[in-house]
């Protein structure tokens, strides 16, 4: 479990990811040193790391939440197979091993859909299979799981959002992104907005969200003042934000559970809304399907959720029914699997 001074930590990092250590020590009234230290535990011992995601719908992606059913035996290999890819994230064992859910996203184009049509189909360990496309997302994203933001004061997370550029050795500290009135692939006149060096410093920025200034502009071929500047722009209009990955165990969550709730459809924009404010909940989003709303709740124990289900959620008005499955591994968080030994900044 964390204390209080890596709950703060955790907390500043959700409101901006890439601000340098001694801004993060002088809001907590620590020394960066001590914050460097927190940092570097926390990564090697309860999964903690910074990673950089693109906001699907301006990188021209879709995303699925894939349900695979498999024997016991062959389930873990599987889930193994789609932890290796670099098109899906939040890979779990749920209902006694033998079902897998995965988040994948695929291309615009006519090859996008190659694992939903081509690999998963020819696998012979795989029992069944559903693809539900995400069509909104309540919670999730850079929308964080409440109990992680619960450490800091209004005060001391004003002071960690307006940071401004470091200088080219370090993490940038641009604000927490303001998706509100711009229009999907704004800023550059690209499809998307993007170019290559952006989709090569948004690569970078997946392995590692904290990866310095002079490693992406080495990385992209642009100079590090022109890279601070587009990553600030690229956070500013939605295109990237940073996640904060954390064993969910480390704040008190023993208990996960996968939820698939089927929804009055004219009812689904009012269920989702109000999803997304319970604190149980790190993930609400509208789906394709039978089941048009996937949750995932976070509580402490089988008795805490049961108390969630059945009082709770059991108030919402609309749902019609209710499937439920806990999650028994992470194998993969929304980054990629990083490799023995990798360092943290």
């Amino acid at each position: 479990m964390l204390d209080e001074l890596d709950r703060a930590l955790v907390h500043a990092l959700r409101v901006d990811g890439r601000a340098p250590f001694s801004r993060i020590a002088a809001v907590l009234g620590v020394s960066p040193q001590t914050v460097a230290r927190r940092y570097r535990r926390l990564r090697s011992a309860a999964g903690l790391r910074v990673v950089g995601l693109a906001a699907p719908h301006r990188a021209g992606r879709t995303q699925w939440l894939l349900r695979l059913t498999a024997a016991p035996h062959a389930a873990q290999r599987l889930a193994q197979a789609l932890v290796r890819r670099g098109d899906t994230a939040w890979v779990k064992l749920t209902s006694g091993g033998t079902e897998i859910t995965a988040i994948m996203e695929t291309d615009a184009g006519p090859d996008g859909h190659t694992l939903l049509l081509r690999d998963v189909p020819r696998t012979a360990a795989v029992g069944s299979v559903s693809a539900h496309c995400l069509l909104h997302t309540y919670r999730g994203g850079p929308t964080a799981w409440p109990v992680s933001t619960e450490a800091l004061t209004g005060e001391q997370q004003a002071a960690l959002r307006p940071g401004g550029p470091e200088g080219p050795g370090g993490p940038e500290g641009a604000g927490a992104p303001d998706h509100s009135g711009v229009p999907e692939g704004a800023g550059s006149g690209r499809p998307n907005g993007l170019d290559p060096a952006d989709l090569t410093l948004l690569g970078a920025l997946h392995v590692d969200g904290r990866t310095p200034l002079g490693e992406l502009a080495a990385a992209t071929g642009r100079n590090p003042a022109t890279v601070a500047r587009r990553l600030a722009e690229l956070r500013a209009d939605g295109t990237v934000f940073l996640d904060v990955e954390l064993d969910p165990r480390q704040l008190g969550a023993d208990m996960q559970a996968l939820l698939w709730l089927s929804v009055t459809p004219s009812q689904l924009d009012r269920v989702g809304g109000a999803l997304a404010t319970h604190r149980e909940l790190a993930f609400v989003a509208a789906t394709t399907g039978p089941s048009n709303l996937a949750a995932l709740a976070l509580c402490t124990d089988p008795a805490d959720l049961h108390r969630y289900l059945t009082r709770r959620l059991g108030e919402v008005a609309g749902i019609t029914a209710l499937e439920s499955a806990p999650v028994l591994r992470t194998l993969k968080a929304a980054g990629p699997v990083p490799p023995a030994g990798a360092r943290g900044v």
